[in-house]
């Protein structure tokens, strides 16, 4: 595991190598340490994998040493988890787009990235009204004393709100940054970011230094609604990046809750529109307790073997494919497509297929977990 983890920092080097194609190259290969190896030939046989990026893939390995460039990374960059590393956040390694090195600096938690501790994501605008404020307010203060940890972006307004009255309730905040972890910003939030170092966590799946930039930040919300079992968002307008967090919920069977509001208030306008589309309104804290009481525990399982699973030697390639996109947790269906880029039909056929073998079996709610 600690040489396959610095294949996983070595092949995040490369342009145009994402966590999608990580996936599918770990899933031909079954180890990044032997996909660095592989010839030009096996590598086209990989799907996404064209001319120009194969290309690209040999010129960088010529002149990267994994090896040696993890302990040069290490002198800057200290501590970062990989997929390959037990204590990798599970919420996360469970997602599509798992980031292939996340940084983090702060206080770790073990039964939070195992996925013992609930964990929920509270975003919104950066320029909130009395109202958002008050409710993002009341909302953080009885999930902290409830036991959530609360994860946002330390962006302006519901972002910081959330995180500053978690502290001050004397709770554990998380914060996914569109920077490196050591970069503060805005920077007026430098005291608020020694809090969260010192009771929680500071993440990004930017190498330290990294400076603020536009692009960085719409990927980093797909970390917030990872991290979360459920994603709330407090007060948002139509254009607000907070619905980019809500729709990567979504995309990720997360819960999505709204807080409501009136139709005329443009605040709030995003707010309403998810709730048009199915997010679950909330009338008070104790409301929103309830509903996320009947969120299912997790089994305190160390880590997802979503990137370890044995190989089925029997079993057609495409079979196969499948067969490896399922946990031993249940798994929705939506999820099973995303990560294996298939057809929906092809997908359901091979996972009727994977049924009658006995190597699969379907439960409630188009989930479908390995026997």
């Amino acid at each position: 595991m600690m040489e396959e983890r610095a294949f996983w920092l070595a092949w995040s080097q490369i342009p145009g190598i994402g966590p999608i194609l990580l996936r599918r190259l770990h899933q031909h290969f079954g180890t990044l340490s032997e996909a660095w190896k592989a010839n030009p030939a096996a590598l086209r046989e990989v799907e996404g994998f064209g001319r120009q990026t194969i290309e690209g893939v040999v010129e960088k390995r010529l002149r990267l040493h994994p090896q040696q460039f993890l302990e040069e990374h290490l002198v800057k960059n200290p501590c970062f988890w990989t997929p390959a590393d037990a204590d990798y956040p599970r919420l996360l390694l469970e997602t599509p787009t798992p980031p292939p090195v996340l940084y983090y600096r702060g206080k770790v938690q073990l039964q939070e990235n195992h996925g013992i501790t609930p964990t929920i994501g509270i975003v919104g605008t950066r320029q909130p009204s009395e109202y958002g404020r008050r409710w993002t307010s009341k909302i953080t203060d009885a999930l902290t004393k409830s036991g959530f940890t609360i994860v946002s972006g330390m962006a302006d307004g519901i972002d910081t709100e959330a995180h500053r009255v978690c502290i001050e309730a004397g709770g554990r905040t998380l914060a996914v940054f569109g920077t490196g972890v050591d970069v503060v910003y805005p920077w007026r939030n430098k005291s608020l970011y020694e809090q969260i170092c010192d009771r929680g966590l500071a993440l990004s799946e930017y190498p330290a230094g990294t400076q603020p930039k536009r692009e960085h930040f719409p990927p980093r919300n797909r970390i917030i609604a990872g991290l979360s079992r459920a994603v709330l968002v407090m007060e948002a307008p139509t254009r607000s990046g907070s619905l980019i967090t809500a729709d990567y919920a979504n995309e990720f069977c997360r819960d999505v809750y709204a807080l409501p509001a009136r139709l005329d208030d443009r605040q709030s306008l995003g707010c309403l529109k998810l709730i048009s589309k199915g997010a679950t309104p909330f009338l008070d804290e104790n409301h929103l307790l309830e509903m996320l009481g009947a969120i299912p525990k997790l089994d305190p399982v160390q880590q997802l073997d979503l990137f370890n699973q044995p190989p089925v030697p029997d079993l057609e390639p495409e079979l196969k494919q499948i067969w490896q996109a399922i946990s031993s947790e249940p798994t929705a269906f939506d999820l099973i497509v995303q990560q294996t880029g298939k057809p929906a039909n092809s997908v359901s056929s091979a996972l009727l297929q994977l049924e009658l073998m006995g190597l699969v079996s379907q439960l409630p709610g188009m989930r479908y977990q390995k026997c």
